[in-house]
């Protein structure tokens, strides 16, 4: 193993992936350095961070949220502000590894100057290949830069298919758990709240994916991620509910040999593989006990009570402006719900609606991209008016 410092660039520090990559930071024995904390409008946690891991950097994307907040913990850190700051940051010689856990579409802009800076990125903002995912692997070749899953179940297919060659790989299976709503009826669906949605029974995330979990559009945002990170066509994307949340995906090879990944449900592991790759380190995720029992449950998906799956292989069968339309739309959505604007069964629905009556293009620029995602959100807006 190498003893070399790996210099990080944390986007979204003080979210959930963000908090993680840094307990996974703090332990490595100085073999990872956080040269660099970036954080939209959570001023507070983002200098507790900063006070304890002294980064060169402090970027804070909100001119507002930064000029309200104090700084007396600083230390040698240089506060930047705004999102111009944040790709400066990303491009600079001293970062090595770009961890880009910006939740949604915001997770674009400091991804996209990271690869085009021709650096590693750990990605786990899967809503910038949802969006540009074509534009995003090209930039990704042209530039040398290198793109490392860290969703679980993204992590599981990369580090399962290292068991063949790529030209070997028959399809891709991804797992969800179901989320809390697996076993309920459309009847019980139609009366869910904000906080069953947010209970989710497995893993512990931010509230717009434990809602994206439970409503599994998460899956179908993940299976068009799966699409261009992998470049599998979508009929060879499946899904399939593991309620455990152990086994993390899989990978079916030509010859019908199933390989899969397995740990529990810890987002430290798949974060700690794609900052140390391609080394494996002693870490500090949660293991498997095996001296207890253990029951590997699989079963196909409802369609019918969850079609946000077929959105998300309509988006990867398409591509062009279908994926950057269907994520505007379920962010918004989704906020609608929690703000009490939208019930549950209605998130889909919008969401499908929107997809429907958008102009598509196949061959978008990032710019069209970014207009078609104001508009989404806009119809949204007025979808939950009527």
């Amino acid at each position: 193993m190498s003893d070399q410092v790996t210099k990080v660039a944390v986007l979204g520090s003080t979210g959930s992936i963000g908090r993680n990559a840094l307990e996974v930071i703090a332990a490595s024995g100085g073999r990872l350095e956080a040269v660099a904390l970036a954080a939209h409008r959570n001023t507070e946690l983002l200098e507790d961070q900063a006070a304890r891991f002294n980064p060169r950097w402090v970027v804070v994307t909100d001119p507002q949220a930064a000029a309200e907040h104090a700084w007396s913990r600083l230390g040698s850190a240089e506060l930047l502000v705004g999102s111009e700051a944040l790709e400066r940051v990303v491009a600079s010689p001293e970062v090595e590894i770009v961890l880009s856990a910006i939740v949604g579409s915001a997770g674009l802009r400091g991804t996209w100057a990271a690869l085009e800076a021709g650096k590693t990125v750990a990605l786990a903002n899967k809503e910038t290949l949802v969006m540009a995912g074509p534009l995003v692997m090209d930039l990704a070749r042209r530039r040398g830069a290198r793109i490392l899953p860290v969703d679980s179940e993204h992590s599981a297919v990369f580090q399962a298919m290292e068991a063949g060659r790529p030209g070997q790989v028959q399809r891709i299976i991804l797992t969800a758990s179901g989320g809390p709503f697996r076993k309920h009826s459309l009847a019980e669906l139609a009366e869910v709240t904000v906080d069953d949605a947010l209970a989710h029974p497995n893993w512990r995330m931010g509230r717009k994916i434990t809602v994206d979990s439970a409503t599994m559009m998460n899956k179908a945002l993940e299976i068009i991620e799966a699409r261009w990170l992998f470049d599998m066509p979508a009929e060879r994307i499946e899904v399939v509910i593991h309620p455990q949340s152990v086994v993390h995906s899989l990978v079916e090879f030509v010859d019908g040999s199933v390989v899969a990944q397995l740990s529990p449900p810890d987002m430290k592991l798949p974060i700690q593989y794609a900052l140390t790759y391609p080394e494996r380190r002693p870490g500090i995720a949660a293991r498997m006990d095996w001296q207890k029992a253990w029951q590997f449950d699989f079963e196909p998906p409802d369609l019918e009570r969850f079609p946000a799956l077929e959105l998300g292989w309509e988006a990867a069968r398409s591509g062009g402006t279908t994926g950057a339309v269907l994520n505007a739309a379920n962010e918004a959505a989704v906020a609608g719900f929690l703000s009490g604007e939208l019930k549950f069964t209605e998130i889909v629905p919008t969401c499908r609606s929107v997809l429907a009556n958008h102009h598509f293009e196949a061959n978008p620029s990032l710019t069209r991209l970014a207009e078609l995602d104001a508009w989404a959100r806009q119809e949204v807006a007025r979808w939950a008016c009527l």
